[in-house]
């Protein structure tokens, strides 16, 4: 049984940095994938970023070089550090576990705003 939950959301201004986290149990580090996604309303989800094995990682074009994700199997999370942020940043990020073979479990999402 997965059970996620995130939190660091947030509001800040152009430029500003936040770091949302997400508690996950009953995941195996090494073999399922985790990231997250983003959505704005009206607009398709978006996948911004996911790691696997605990080192292995990928991001969306537009948020490369400026976030970095990262896991901690001690301590039972997965972390997304977002720097320069810009407002096109603005959404609902939701953190996710996939399991080989078998459909996500979602957190409840967390709002992040960047505005001036």
């Amino acid at each position: 049984q997965v059970q996620l939950v995130e939190s660091g959301g947030g509001s800040v201004q152009p430029g500003g940095s936040l770091r949302l986290s997400c508690a996950v149990s009953g995941s195996d580090f090494s073999i399922d994938i985790m990231g997250w996604y983003r959505q704005t309303p009206g607009n398709q989800r978006e996948l911004v970023a996911f790691i696997i094995g605990g080192s292995g990682t990928n991001y969306s074009d537009v948020v490369k070089g400026r976030f970095t994700i990262s896991s901690d199997s001690a301590k039972n999370a997965i972390f997304l550090q977002m720097n320069n942020l810009r407002p096109e940043d603005t959404a609902v990020y939701y953190c996710f576990v996939r399991k080989p073979g078998a459909s996500p479990y979602w957190a409840q999402g967390t709002q992040v705003t960047v505005s001036s």
